[in-house]
């Protein structure tokens, strides 16, 4: 007797099912992994100890901005078919590592003891002469 090519398939397809939800778990396992868990491992420990209050805190708003900007872009695959994959796949390292980087930039903020900087304020404009006056 010969076997329909439909009963032959039938294992094929369900080891190639059974691999994708195993591959699926392990995929949702990582992205649900927390951020303190792995941010170790990308920054280095002494990256910000020589720097000063100054540079400390144009860092900390610079990787402010950036954390955000990552965020919003993750957000936004995240919208699109197989979003999940593709927020995961480009920007999550990055948003790890730059989380990790503001992480230690503020531990060494609070650690020197610093302040924020006053926002500088615009100087006053000079007022401007009325039409029709006179010198």
């Amino acid at each position: 007797m010969i076997a329909s090519p439909s009963r032959s398939r039938l294992p094929t397809r369900a080891a190639a099912m059974a691999s994708l939800l195993v591959l699926a778990g392990y995929l949702g396992g990582c992205a649900s992994m927390g951020d303190g868990m792995v941010s170790g491992a990308f920054v280095d420990p002494a990256r910000y100890d020589l720097y000063d209050c100054k540079q400390l805190e144009a860092e900390r708003k610079t990787l402010a901005t950036r954390t955000a900007e990552l965020q919003g872009l993750i957000d936004k695959a995240q919208t699109g078919t197989g979003g999940a994959v593709v927020s995961e796949l480009a920007y999550r390292n990055d948003y790890i590592s730059t989380r990790a980087q503001a992480k230690l930039a503020e531990e060494n903020w609070q650690k020197s003891k610093c302040v924020a900087s006053a926002p500088v304020a615009p100087p006053p404009a000079a007022p401007r002469p009325r039409a029709g006056a006179r010198s």
